[in-house]
């Protein structure tokens, strides 16, 4: 399989863009929600899926994944210390499984997002990003997609011992630019992470779908890379879609495949437009006949999930499941609507939510889509 020419995001798309209420998320409050992890915070949470996409049962309970970290300080400050962790869930209720991997496991000094998938034979594939270089003496900003195996799930318990840590992708300076900066912020950066595993039934294969950047005039703009599997390799292919310099992150790509379409979906946040605030945060789609396109946007602006305008930041990093349940979580919630994360360290904290945000369904009609309650 071979990648064609990439769809572009415009500023056209998103002349398109009108607040709906197909396309806004009902509100909650972060603060009333339940904490799965006291004394930690939780975001960006993904299913371990079978190869067919499903959401994996392992001993009766679903096994879900996350980035976590102490719930200390700036909320902001949680990029530097995220760890992913494992949990089991049932009946809407959570379990807390511990830490995915040993300390010092990763080739990272933090574990970004990812995605996993369990094989035939009953261990778990983990695609995941490792940030940073293990033992640094402050953060870089360094990104690639490593790969890990857990060897096998006992019910209800953690897993068992992992296999190497293996870097199967990095940006190759060519189609993506480097993710490797020494210094910055998250949202500031280049990109080279969230890997999302998908298997194609058009063909069998298996891909990953990146979070990535490329060159735009004198600075750098978001895309959707693509790298396909032969032969226990990775290849990197050409971008899914490029958003042509109206935005620089499109964080969380992944694939949903629905009736003749396939639905790409990713995250991105009001101030990673240019200019900033130029769209809202949300969950954002494009969707076409096969995996390499040709994509259109959905709703025309491309615009899926958004929050609602007076709580423009209360929830993010949404996924969409093969049965088209969406999970996100809980961002922050201010009491007049403003911007918390330049907020001083105490008032950022007590708006931020940090745990999982109440679960939506999407309705899919073609290029059309719609939000309700999960």
């Amino acid at each position: 399989m071979s990648g064609g020419r990439p769809a572009l995001w415009t500023s056209r798309h998103l002349d398109l863009l009108v607040e709906s209420d197909a396309t806004t998320a009902p509100a909650f409050d972060p603060k009333a929600l339940p904490r799965i992890l006291p004394g930690h915070d939780l975001w960006d949470l993904w299913p371990v899926q079978e190869e067919d996409g499903s959401t994996a049962l392992i001993g009766g309970d679903e096994v879900w994944m996350a980035l976590s970290a102490p719930a200390l300080g700036h909320p902001e400050e949680r990029h530097d210390q995220a760890r992913i962790r494992l949990l089991a869930r049932n009946d809407g209720g959570w379990k807390d499984l511990g830490n995915a991997f040993a300390d010092d496991a990763s080739p990272g000094s933090r574990e970004w997002s990812g995605s996993a998938v369990r094989r035939p034979d009953g261990t778990v594939s983990v695609f995941y990003t490792a940030a940073g270089r293990r033992g640094e003496a402050r953060p870089t900003f360094r990104q690639s997609v490593v790969e890990t195996r857990l060897r096998r799930f006992a019910d209800g318990d953690a897993p068992a011992p992992y296999e190497e840590h293996r870097e199967i992708l990095r940006s190759d300076g060519l189609m993506y630019l480097p993710a490797d900066e020494e210094t910055g912020s998250a949202g500031n950066i280049r990109a080279f992470r969230d890997p999302g595993w998908f298997r194609d039934p058009a063909d069998g294969r298996d891909y990953l779908l990146v979070a990535a950047s490329i060159a735009w005039d004198d600075r750098f703009t978001g895309a959707v890379a693509l790298a396909a599997a032969r032969a226990g390799a990775w290849s990197l292919l050409p971008p899914l879609l490029v958003a042509q310099g109206v935005n620089h992150e499109l964080e969380r790509p992944h694939v949903v495949v629905h009736g003749s379409w396939y639905y790409l979906f990713f995250s991105t946040q009001r101030h990673s437009f240019h200019p900033a605030d130029r769209a809202p945060t949300g969950l954002y789609g494009f969707a076409a006949p096969a995996l390499t396109g040709p994509y259109r946007p959905l709703n025309g602006s491309g615009l899926v999930i958004q929050n609602p305008s007076g709580q423009p930041d209360q929830a993010y990093a949404w996924l969409v499941l093969p049965d088209l349940h969406v999970t996100g979580f809980a961002n922050y919630r201010s009491p007049d609507g403003g911007e918390l994360r330049h907020a001083a360290a105490e008032q950022a904290r007590a708006g931020f939510g940090g745990t999982a945000a109440p679960m939506l369904k999407l309705a899919l009609d073609g290029l059309s889509t719609s939000v309700a309650p999960g």
